[in-house]
């Protein structure tokens, strides 16, 4: 392609308004513009980065037998979308209401039903690649946060758990392929992913980024991810050989937080021991983590299986206790008050909690000894610098942006209840469906987020819009012009990608958009045109070189095999 005959408007100065890296690398590299808030035009260069990215997901998509449909953008209205705050609404001329696309469940189920009847035809796996709409009020970011974008959502069908759960696994391996194959670096969340188990919870990919949303842990030694409401935390070693001291009561006088008691009694916070009463399904809870821990109320709910968790109140904690908060503790608890406890807290040797009488502390406080703990569970965050669950390496917080989720569920939406199929035995049985999501358009940005430097896009050999960028010094210049063209031809005979800046604009002009367009191999026509040298500039890597005509194309081929 002749960059003179392609549209690619790249800006030397960046709106004041961007706040993503990526967002502000492709508008000025010129691969997409913004059409209003949170809506944008890909241009061809995006349009060419796309269907790259397009066509590797399709071939994955074959591999795991998931078959491509088109739904209409259009859908009408239904039960399913009420309470949807991020719908866009429209009606037609008879007043009859309809949505623009924003989920395929319903839509894909009402497709099958009748159609698959009996349990001989699952599994089944459908997807559509397909703009959807969200109606966000504050997008940002570009491209991660936008109204309008282009996502995969596939459903699968089963007859049985063990079907779903395989294809659970199938779907996770192909999104892993596809992400390895755009070379992206990302984390797969799966700390409730068991193996041969369903979970409720969504096995989700998440593209390492500053800009993220959603804060994780990983391990900096394994592939170990979870998101920090999840990670789990690994239980503290104990230390027996420590002498256990008698328990005694101290006055704390106006002492409120953990620091300001560990500084007055000269301990560490990992010494003390902090009791919050909880609210758990009706019942008075105690529970109890160290000082320096934080206790995570998910954990706390999933691990007592309840429905309510809260924090008791001021009131209710004077009228237990007769003391304040910040002075109760798990020894001589009132009669009924069950007691919960962080795994950590087990670890502790002569600690501090306190007296259940406000402005005093018990010391020398030891578990079982001086206490009961009814019991020890993984109730806290993790924290940076903690052993990695799967015992490699050590936990380290990032930001991600959430690109996709594979969600293993036999939960039916409202208008899925009634559809069903005819199992072994004869009889009618709902379908088990799992959902699988991908935002394309995110991944793009994602994408940009992770290739570019100070001077622009830095796109990988499988993602580059072309594989070449061909540049002239001079056209005017007859040898120069010749060369270009012999090599323009030459090249796109073994079916090589070129853009060729054939423009009438300065070198520096057309060196500085190279560079914020980001094509891997730079080949410049230049002074040594007479002597068939073409300068060659490695974008990777910024490596300039110098080949003769005659070796370019096997040059080039041992580049893109390499």
């Amino acid at each position: 392609m002749k960059q003179s005959r392609t549209f690619i408007p790249t800006m030397r100065q960046t709106p004041a308004d961007i706040d993503a890296t990526s967002h502000q690398m492709l508008l000025n590299a010129g691969y997409i513009r913004t059409n209003a808030s949170g809506i944008y035009t890909f241009l061809p260069l995006a349009q060419k980065v796309m269907h790259k990215i397009e066509n590797v997901i399709r071939e994955e998509m074959e591999k795991i037998e998931a078959v491509e449909i088109m739904l209409p953008i259009l859908q009408q209205w239904g039960e399913s979308f009420i309470g949807d705050a991020n719908l866009f609404n429209v009606s037609d001329q008879q007043g009859r209401h309809y949505v623009l696309r924003s989920m395929d469940e319903d839509s894909v189920t009402a497709l099958i039903q009748g159609d698959v009847d009996s349990y001989k035809q699952l599994p089944i796996i459908l997807y559509q690649m397909q703009k959807q709409f969200r109606d966000i009020q504050r997008p940002k970011y570009g491209l991660v946060h936008s109204r309008e974008m282009l996502t995969i959502d596939a459903y699968s069908f089963h007859a049985d758990k063990k079907s779903l759960h395989e294809v659970c696994e199938h779907f996770i391996q192909a999104y892993s392929t596809i992400f390895t194959r755009l070379g992206l670096h990302y984390r797969l969340l799966n700390a409730q992913w068991k193996k041969g188990e369903g979970t409720d919870s969504p096995i989700e990919f998440i593209a390492m980024s500053s800009i993220g949303d959603d804060m994780i842990a990983y391990s900096d030694s394994s592939s170990y991810a979870a998101r920090l409401e999840w990670a789990e935390a690994m239980p503290m070693e104990q230390q027996n050989e420590i002498r256990l001291k008698d328990m005694e009561k101290v006055e704390t006088p106006a002492m409120h937080t953990v620091q300001e008691v560990a500084e007055y009694l000269h301990v560490q916070p990992t010494l003390i021991i902090k009791t919050l009463l909880y609210a758990i399904d009706g019942e008075m809870v105690a529970v109890l983590c160290r000082g320096d821990h934080e206790i995570n109320e998910a954990k706390l709910k999933r691990q007592m299986n309840a429905q309510q968790v809260n924090v008791a109140s001021l009131e209710e904690v004077q009228n237990l206790f007769s003391a304040d908060p910040g002075s109760i503790g798990p020894v001589k608890l009132p009669v009924g008050v069950k007691v919960v406890a962080d795994q950590a807290v087990g670890s502790v040797v002569n600690g501090v909690c306190g007296a259940n009488e406000t402005d005093y502390r018990w010391i020398h406080v030891n578990p079982e000894r001086d206490f009961a703990v009814d019991s020890y569970m993984d109730l806290r965050n993790i924290q940076a610098g903690d052993p990695s669950p799967d015992g490699m390496g050590m936990i380290r917080f990032a930001k991600g942006i959430r690109l996709g989720q594979i969600l293993e569920s036999t939960a039916q939406s409202k208008a899925s209840v009634t559809a069903g199929f005819q199992n072994t035995e004869g009889e009618f049985q709902q379908f088990l469906i799992g959902s699988h999501h991908l935002n394309v358009s995110k991944l793009l940005a994602a994408l940009a987020e992770q290739f570019y430097d100070e001077d622009g896009m830095k796109w990988p050999r499988q993602l580059a819009p072309f594989d070449i960028h061909l540049i002239t010094i001079n056209g005017e210049d007859e040898i120069q012009h010749q060369l270009s063209e012999d090599l323009y031809h030459l090249l796109r005979s073994y079916r090589y990608d070129i853009l060729y800046d054939d423009r009438q604009e300065r070198p520096d002009v057309k060196f500085t958009d190279a560079d914020l367009i980001g094509i891997p191999v730079r080949m410049t026509v230049g002074k040594k045109a007479s002597e068939g040298i073409i300068e060659i500039k490695f974008r990777e890597t910024g490596e300039t070189v110098e080949w003769q005509k005659e070796e370019v194309t096997e040059k080039l081929q041992s580049f893109y095999n390499a």
